[in-house]
């Protein structure tokens, strides 16, 4: 009896596969759990967040109408940088509704990006000296006509200087202004600085695990296909740089070199890879002498086509679950570094926030509060989703759930 039930689980769990498909199957279960909901939430929220940072947190006025002639001051300042994330999270949007593979979105977005990036870095150049009081102070002699300004009127690398009492202080509520979760200790808004920070740390993450896993899919690949010479040489790679510690390589460059951000993207990616070419390999060496592998051969099919074409695909699922885990200890890395104080210099940074909770004489408990609720929802999030998509690739779990 028993066995005859195990037989119909598993028969029905493979008419279900086949009849959504592999991808469907896996999202829907990995954000069946109520963690994985509450982490792509939060990471829903950052995104928003990140994609929207100048309108949501900018000095200047979205648009104003003075002497009936209406502008936009906020995007005479606005950067290829902010012009191409708005458009692309829009395009993200229209996508949702395009019945299409995700790999054809991707390349799609990936277009779309690359050409506004081109097109809005001839078109928008903002000027490289920023006044910030500029408006508030025409606004005291001269009152526009009528003003839209953005939900949090500072921008992250606005000191209040026009205001003389700047400096750290407590979330406050004044008729002056409002600060809801205080300044740090030159006087810059800090919710405005962690809304713009958000775009740090999804980019260092997303950008240095995209480069780990390009060269762990690359080299382990080679090593599980060819073996041999190829695997010893490969596993020597992977062991050395495997003993090479990411956070005081960074520290070392850090010391020697500019703080460029390009720069801790490239070091983490170049000291994380070799996670990603053992998953890779060891699903490389089990998938080589299968049938679809040998029919391939046989075909003649180029070896770029059989790697990457016909046994990646099937050896992506234990990738994917690691850079879930690579993107938060990408997060921690720079968090970590500019909670040294060797982080970036001007540019907002949740670490860095951080780090000045610490520096005066007293406990600043908003600056040790928020940017560090951040970090730990944000690394939480990216593990709670990993951990739910190791069970939805496990078949032992799906074969117990069903």
């Amino acid at each position: 009896m028993s066995n005859s039930m195990a037989a119909g689980g598993s028969k029905n769990l493979q008419s279900d596969i086949r009849r959504r498909g592999l991808g469907a199957r896996v999202f829907s279960d990995t954000f069946k759990k109520r963690g994985a909901k509450l982490g792509a939430l939060w990471l829903a929220v950052l995104v928003f967040t990140a994609i929207f940072a100048p309108l949501l947190a900018n000095s200047r006025p979205l648009l104003l109408s003075a002497d009936g002639v209406v502008s936009s001051p906020a995007l005479r300042y606005f950067t290829a940088a902010d012009v191409t994330l708005l458009c692309l999270g829009l395009f993200a949007l229209l996508l949702c509704f395009w019945s299409a593979t995700m790999v054809r979105k991707l390349l799609l977005m990936a277009v779309i990006g690359a050409v506004t990036f081109l097109v809005s870095n001839h078109y928008f150049q903002p000027p490289k000296l920023s006044i910030y009081e500029e408006y508030r102070e025409s606004a005291r002699t001269s009152p526009p006509d009528w003003v839209l300004q953005a939900p949090i009127p500072y921008s992250p690398k606005d000191y209040l200087r026009d205001y003389g009492d700047t400096g750290l202080q407590a979330p406050s509520m004044t008729a002056q202004r409002v600060h809801l979760l205080g300044t740090t200790e030159n006087g810059a808004d800090l919710f405005s600085r962690m809304i713009h920070a958000s775009r740090l740390a999804l980019g260092i993450g997303l950008v240095a695990t995209g480069i780990a896993i390009s060269l762990g899919v690359i080299i382990g690949g080679l090593m599980g296909y060819f073996s041999g010479i190829a695997d010893m040489i490969g596993m020597r790679l992977v062991e050395i740089f495997e003993a090479v510690p990411t956070l005081f390589l960074l520290l070392t460059f850090v010391a020697f070199f500019d703080r460029s951000l390009y720069i801790m993207m490239v070091i983490i990616g170049l000291t994380s890879w070799p996670g990603y070419a053992r998953y890779v390999r060891a699903e490389f060496l089990r998938l080589r002498s299968q049938d679809f592998v040998q029919a391939a051969v046989a075909s003649g099919l180029p070896l770029g086509s059989i790697l990457f074409r016909h046994i990646l695909p099937n050896a992506v699922a234990p990738v994917l679950v690691a850079a879930s885990f690579g993107v938060a200890s990408a997060i921690l890395a720079e968090a970590t570094l500019s909670f040294l104080g060797l982080g970036l210099i001007d540019d907002p940074s949740w670490g860095q926030m951080l780090n000045q909770a610490v520096q005066s004489s007293t406990f600043n408990w908003w600056m040790a509060l928020f940017p560090g609720g951040a970090i730990f929802l944000t690394v939480f999030s990216y593990n709670l989703i990993g951990e739910s998509l190791r069970d939805a690739l496990d078949p032992l779990t799906q074969r117990a759930e069903h």
